[in-house]
């Protein structure tokens, strides 16, 4: 998938108006200035190294930022009708936690995490377009965006942190602490963490399938379309091998293989 220079632009303004409409002073202005700072990195990031990930493509990380901020808003109102209770967090928390989520995938003040593959062969056979910093030192995405923010004067609430720490759900190991808890006062206070997961899941799903489903039938269609079934096909190398055989012994052998 590409996006155009104005759609990457216009994005960016979404993000941007998500950070002035729903973060209240002094984080609002902390945000924006923090944003604004590494706006031009930030605007042209994939958000993911592979092309089999979501949205591994320029532009890609607001794309998917902007989509997470949408679902969880949604997703909210839908557990909110199912008799969630809302107290346990603020419309605020969940806004700043969608934009925050990932915002460890942009790595550190002076290195970029995602830089250009230059491995020819992974570009072209792996689809990796993009290849990790060897400069950056390793840390996983969620620890670096509470990194970060904190580096950058910009606080968090307990609510945010630990949404944004177990945005990945179960299918971090990480997260088992907090979301495999089995006794009632080990469990997350707040549903706050479940619906942001759940926004993440559900953006990263539809640009699967915006990017990868017309593919996949474009795919079985031309595999359609190129079959026959043709009586007078040539035989097969094991039929060539077996007329070849004199013994019947061997014959029979060969034929069950």
């Amino acid at each position: 998938m590409k996006l155009t220079a104005e759609q990457i632009q216009m994005n960016w303004v979404e993000f941007m108006n998500n950070i002035d409409t729903h973060i209240s002073s002094p984080r609002k202005e902390q945000l924006t200035k923090f944003y604004e700072k590494y706006a031009e990195r930030i605007m042209l990031m994939p958000a993911a190294h592979k092309k089999e990930y979501h949205s591994a493509f320029p532009g890609g990380y607001v794309d998917h930022v902007n989509r997470v901020v949408r679902c969880a808003l949604k997703q909210s109102e839908l557990w909110k009708s199912e008799g969630c209770d809302m107290s346990t967090f603020t419309t605020e928390e969940l806004v700043f936690s969608a934009i925050n989520h990932d915002l460890g995938k942009m790595g550190d003040a002076n290195h970029e995490a995602y830089i250009p593959q230059t491995d020819k062969w992974r570009r072209d056979k792996l689809g990796e377009d993009y290849m990790f910093n060897k400069e950056l030192a390793f840390s996983a995405v969620p620890d670096r965006g509470l990194f970060l923010l904190q580096d950058n004067n910009i606080k968090y609430t307990f609510n945010e942190m630990i949404a944004i720490q177990t945005h990945d759900g179960l299918y971090d190991p990480a997260n088992d602490k907090y979301l495999k808890g089995y006794m009632p006062e080990q469990k997350p206070r707040t549903s706050l963490p479940f619906i942001l997961h759940q926004a993440d899941m559900m953006a990263a799903r539809i640009e699967f399938e915006v990017e990868w489903l017309p593919k996949f039938k474009n795919s079985v269609d031309a595999s359609k379309k190129n079959f026959t079934l043709d009586n007078n096909k040539k035989p097969s190398t094991k039929n060539k091998a077996l007329g070849s055989i004199q013994s019947e012994g061997l014959k029979n052998i060969f034929d069950k293989l």
